[in-house]
Parts: structure tokens; C-alpha cells; sequence
């Protein structure tokens, strides 16, 4: 289960940072209270996700010390790089899909790098099983 949930991650880095499809209708607000300046969005993955999955991942797939080592360090910099691209893209949706594209086709090139063959294929094993998840629950 946990190596799903770091499955899930990587894969969901296209839709985490996506949102809604549905449209934001805007609610006018009364004219008697005072508004607030907006907070900033909350990242698109949080700050603790490459800790988190780097955990997963080590324990699912017996990651050595110096692959946990650099799968943190591969999955710090999609984090940054997936908050990123939310930021500059967040009204261009399809440079964003795009951007989230180019950013999991890398990673997955490095991971691919790091990983032996074996547990590169089990990774790919449950992203496969977790889209198919996904894609059940959808069609539900």
C-alpha cells in the first residue's frame, strides 16, 4: 500500500495541479465586509511528499542507502519543480499538462537510472495497478 501512495504521487503530479474542471463561479461578496487579500494557493505537493515517498519507497523496495539517497533527491526536485510549474502556468492549462508531462517523463528516466531493473519493474508494477484503481473508481 505504501508503494502505491508514492505510485500515485508520481503519477498525479499532471492532475494534482490541475484542480477542478468544473468552473469557479465567484460569489459576490457584501459590500459591508472587508476583504482580505487572497492567500497564495497551497503547493501542489507538499513540502514533506519526497521524505515521504523516499520512505515508501525504500521500504517496498529495499532501496539501499545510496538509492535512497538520490530517489530523495530525484523526487525533492519534482516537488519543486511540480509547485513550480503550477505557479507559472496556472492559467495556461495546457503548458501546464504539458510541463507536468515533461517532469514525469524525466524523473521516471532518472528513477529508472537508480533503481535496478527488478525494482524498476515492481515501481512500474503499481503505477500500472493504481491506474487501473483510479480508472475503476472514475468509471464508478
Amino acid at each position: 500500500m505504501r508503494l502505491s501512495q508514492l505510485s500515485f504521487s508520481l503519477l498525479l503530479l499532471a492532475t494534482l495541479s490541475v484542480g477542478c474542471a468544473r468552473r469557479n463561479k465567484a460569489i459576490p461578496e457584501a459590500k459591508s465586509v472587508s476583504t482580505a487579500p487572497p492567500a497564495a494557493p497551497a503547493p501542489v505537493v507538499a513540502p514533506t511528499a519526497a521524505r515521504d515517498m523516499t520512505d515508501i519507497m525504500t521500504e517496498e523496495l529495499n532501496l539501499t542507502a545510496e538509492q535512497r539517497q538520490k530517489v530523495r533527491a530525484i523526487l525533492s526536485g519534482v516537488a519543486e519543480q511540480a509547485n513550480a510549474a503550477q505557479k507559472q502556468f496556472a492559467n495556461n492549462r495546457p503548458a501546464l499538462l504539458a510541463e507536468q508531462k515533461r517532469i514525469i517523463t524525466t524523473s521516471d528516466k532518472e528513477l529508472q537510472q537508480v533503481l535496478t531493473p527488478t525494482q524498476y519493474q515492481q515501481l512500474k508494477a503499481k503505477q500500472r495497478q493504481m491506474q487501473a484503481q483510479r480508472q475503476t473508481r472514475k468509471a464508478n
